[in-house]
């Protein structure tokens, strides 16, 4: 076979789901490293968490928010275990395969270090094989049978509440069978489950973003059953680009900017820069992640040339220049070695790392880690932190009570 043959057969096959999935160099699958544990903290006044397949931290910062505490972060991809570790300096991180991870080792470190309860254990398991964005979709890759590693965890550490997450595109996949099957596990081990597929723009999240969530509550455990998912306050009156983003310094390709030129002008850019009404939002020490891309003439040419809401790219329609008076489509991970997915509304450029956090409602204050190609993949994975809030404030809420009707 010739190399033009070769070349043929490879463009032929980038679709074939039978083909293995080409896998990034920055993941871990053949190791486990147990990061921190010398240094490990609780704050005992917070509810204890586990943040299994934990990316960037989408669970653990909307869950702080309303006063739980990631104790332990598991992932496989080192760039996403570095961002975690960093915002999270006094929890255990554990990089590499969620298999090869002893649950039952890092109870007995919990325990050693006063953790005698964990309240809360969430995931946001790897979607890539349910989603519509994948080309490459099949039912039976290996990755849709993670949440298998999910409720290993949850039979060592009988947490109160579960919450597993994945793309809408679970309900449909395999028939429903992965969305039947992964309630009734919840149930074999004692819980009591509700499903929901919440849209985080109606959270007040500036994108149109659907997934699917499992919550579990611990059957005959004195928490309210079933679960009942909050209602967005923002349907149908979606937070848009320009109120999430504005307020940022105005940036050419490749240019940076680490401080505040303006101050917050909506109450959503407010809540980002920790001066809004979640207090638990520390503020930011300054602009981190506010670097543009660097862009070849001719790419500036395609976004200076698109209109705000249309595809820069005809072959790629998910590729847009963001309109400034809508919420943002669904941020994507955007595989192994993504491109800019989104042009700036008003700059002729892509979209910087913290603009694309503030889409997903990552605080200014949280830092990513990894470059900004990896960057990109950690803010197109995470779950929105506002939404989590949200589901988790209830949680939390139900968690105190009980403790306090325990306590009379």
């Amino acid at each position: 076979m010739n190399n033009k043959q070769m070349k043929m057969e490879e463009i032929s096959n980038v679709w074939d789901n039978t083909v293995p999935v080409e896998k990034s160099s920055y993941l871990h699958d053949n190791f486990v490293q147990y990061l921190n544990i010398e240094h490990f903290k609780h704050d005992s006044s917070k509810l204890a968490m586990i943040d299994l397949f934990c990316g960037a931290g989408g669970f653990a910062v909307g869950a702080s928010w309303a006063g739980f505490e990631s104790v332990i972060g598991i992932d496989h991809l080192e760039p996403a275990m570095e961002t975690w570790m960093f915002n999270h300096p006094n929890a255990i991180g554990c990089l590499g395969d969620i298999k090869q991870v002893d649950p039952e080792y890092l109870q007995k470190i919990l325990k050693q270090n006063g953790v005698k309860k964990i309240h809360l254990i969430t995931g946001g398991v790897p979607c890539q094989g349910f989603s519509i964005a994948n080309r490459k979709h099949n039912d039976k890759e290996e990755r849709n049978f993670l949440f298998l590693e999910y409720m290993r965890f949850v039979k060592v550490f009988k947490p109160d509440y579960l919450i597993l997450e994945n793309v809408s595109g679970m309900r449909s996949t395999a028939g429903g069978h992965f969305e039947k099957s992964i309630k009734e596990y919840m149930e074999s081990l004692g819980y009591t489950v509700t499903i929901g597929i919440l849209n985080a723009a109606d959270f007040g999240v500036p994108q149109m973003r659907q997934r699917l969530l499992f919550v579990g509550v611990r059957s005959g455990a004195g928490f309210t059953e079933p679960y009942e998912f909050p209602l967005g306050a923002f349907v149908n009156n979606y937070r848009t680009v320009e109120e999430a983003i504005s307020d940022l310094p105005e940036l050419e390709s490749n240019e940076s900017c680490d401080r505040y030129t303006k101050p917050a002008m909506t109450e959503y850019q407010r809540t980002m820069r920790g001066e809004g009404n979640i207090t638990a939002i520390a503020p930011a020490q300054k602009l981190y992640n506010h670097v543009a891309p660097n862009h070849l003439p001719d790419v500036l040419k395609k976004i200076a040339n698109t209109e705000p809401g249309k595809p820069m790219y005809p072959k790629f329609k998910q590729r847009i220049r963001l309109r400034n008076d809508a919420p943002s489509p669904t941020q994507l991970a955007g595989g192994i070695r993504p491109q800019f997915q989104f042009g700036h509304p008003t700059q002729i450029r892509g979209l910087s790392i913290r603009e694309r956090a503030r889409i997903q409602s990552f605080p200014d204050s949280y830092v990513f880690k990894g470059g900004i190609v990896q960057e990109r993949v950690q803010t197109g994975n995470a779950v929105p932190p506002l939404m989590i809030y949200h589901v988790t404030s209830l949680i939390a809420r139900d968690i105190r009570e009980k403790e306090a009707r325990e306590n009379v």
